[in-house]
């Protein structure tokens, strides 16, 4: 069975991670951290510029641009991590506690925009959170237990014509 031809990518041009630990370059401003996601994409760099700058001002960062990670509490991080997942528009978003470090407005911040993505670009999410203003917003809802799946929950998906699990 052959392998994937180009995995760096797919991973680059399909899918978008959301890490727990945010995983920023601390050598990096915040803007610059966004646009290494965008490095290779066709994009010029003032494109690449725009385009981060405009999504910290989506999450709420937009006066953090020049900011390095040791300079941001732990939800800016977050913040910057969720913008530097979407940057590259991916089909398929993996978030790991996409929520988890950030106060409730932050929270609903981030959910907002995961939520454009989702119905301006159809954009598929699979998100790992304890965070119940998650769970009210997804279209499906697993819950596990000790490992063992211990109830589902589907429900319509505003914007969606693909139904509950859109």
């Amino acid at each position: 069975m052959p392998g994937l031809p180009h995995p760096a990518r797919f991973r680059r041009d399909v899918i978008g991670f959301v890490f727990q630990l945010h995983h920023l370059l601390p050598h990096l401003s915040a803007a610059d951290n966004i646009e290494l996601a965008m490095i290779g994409t066709g994009r010029g760099r003032s494109e690449r510029a725009e385009r981060a700058r405009r999504l910290l001002g989506e999450v709420g960062l937009g006066g953090r641009a020049d900011a390095r990670p040791s300079e941001l509490s732990g939800g800016e991080r977050q913040r910057v991590a969720v913008a530097r997942a979407v940057a590259n528009e991916p089909r398929l978003l993996l978030a790991d506690e996409p929520t988890g470090a950030l106060d409730t407005v932050s929270g609903a911040r981030v959910l907002d925009l995961m939520e454009t993505m989702r119905e301006r670009r159809g954009t598929t999410m699979l998100v790992v959170s304890y965070d119940p203003a998650v769970a009210d917003r997804a279209g499906r809802e697993l819950r596990l237990t000790d490992g063992e799946l211990n109830g589902e929950t589907a429900r319509p998906v505003p914007g969606s014509r693909r139904g509950p699990a859109g």
